[in-house]
């Protein structure tokens, strides 16, 4: 009964208008939001959005894709009428210096085209980043960024900065099907194929623990096949497969005769450091990198022109985002 009382008195003091009840109450209010805040920021982390990687050589047509998957074809030349249905006529592009980033969205189940007001029509959508990356050969280190084994930035005004792994769906490599002819385009663009495509294995070979790593397939976009002298898609994919294996054996070469492999040191060449797809194998395929859980696919389209255009690009994009 005393304790009661006791309870009871504290509460009417509580209530009853002094300074220092005025102080504790004010006190309240000014900081218990900002405790509130720390606490909520420090037990939760920013979640960026599924993201599709767009890499690939400078001129392949990487940030008109991006235009055109983010505006539609709806630009179209002076004194003519825009079309939705028409060629694709993005907005005129420019060489990119940095990496960039559209938000885009697609129907649920990856069916809707890029030309789909999906807003208007009240369809169920799920949302993406597109992410183009610069394509000169000084800095392509900031497409390989996103699949090296570091851990990535937090922070909202870094979202495509550094993708987090599990949020990585896919990788577009785009290139110039015109420029795969003359022969003279195949050695740097497939050096830079090689390049994605080791770090891509070595993200799955050397992951730590009994769980892989989310599998990152890989679209090669041939483009520009709306030009008379771009190759073939299956040409394409021949070709770039006859140079990658090229290169691997180059490469080896290179490590033996530099003496990485003498006495001790064979271990690591055996173990495909350097090597990419089925290690000692005489030709290379794309199909070797299905061993890394890699689904290489080499499909024909073109952003501008009369070609064949990116819905089949699209497709794959929306259904693995």
């Amino acid at each position: 009964m005393a304790a009661l009382d006791t309870l009871k008195a504290f509460f009417e003091a509580s209530l009853k208008p002094s300074p220092v009840v005025f102080a504790i109450g004010f006190a309240f209010v000014l900081f218990f939001p900002v405790l509130l805040h720390i606490l909520v920021t420090q037990k939760s982390t920013y979640t960026t959005l599924p993201s599709v990687l767009l890499v690939g050589p400078s001129g392949a047509g990487k940030t008109a894709l991006l235009t055109l998957l983010e505006r539609g074809p709806l630009s179209a030349p002076a004194g003519e009428k825009p079309s939705l249905t028409g060629p694709a006529s993005p907005a005129p592009t420019h060489t990119s210096q940095a990496p960039a980033a559209v938000e885009l969205a697609v129907s649920t189940d990856g069916t809707s085209s890029f030309r789909d007001d999906l807003d208007a029509t009240g369809a169920t959508a799920k949302r993406f980043l597109l992410i183009d990356t610069p394509g000169h050969a000084k800095l392509r280190r900031l497409a390989l960024s996103h699949l090296s084994p570091a851990k990535p930035s937090t922070s909202p005004t870094s979202s495509y900065s550094a993708t987090p792994k599990s949020r990585l769906k896919g990788l577009v490599f785009v290139l110039d099907a015109a420029a795969l002819a003359d022969g003279d385009a195949l050695p740097a663009t497939a050096a830079y194929l090689y390049d994605v495509l080791l770090a891509l294995q070595k993200r799955a070979s050397g992951a730590k623990g009994s769980k892989p790593p989310p599998a990152i397939p890989v679209l090669i976009a041939a483009n520009k096949l709306d030009l008379f002298t771009a190759l073939p898609a299956a040409l394409v994919k021949s070709n770039l497969e006859a140079e990658l294996g090229r290169i691997r054996k180059t490469r080896s070469r290179g490590l033996l005769d530099s003496g990485v492999g003498a006495d001790d040191d064979v271990a690591g060449i055996e173990e495909g450091d350097d090597w990419l797809g089925e290690y000692g194998s005489d030709k290379f395929s794309f199909k070797q990198m299905l061993e890394f859980d890699i689904e290489v696919e080499v499909v024909g389209g073109s952003v501008l022109g009369d070609g064949p255009g990116a819905d089949r690009w699209w497709k794959w994009i929306g259904q693995r985002a």
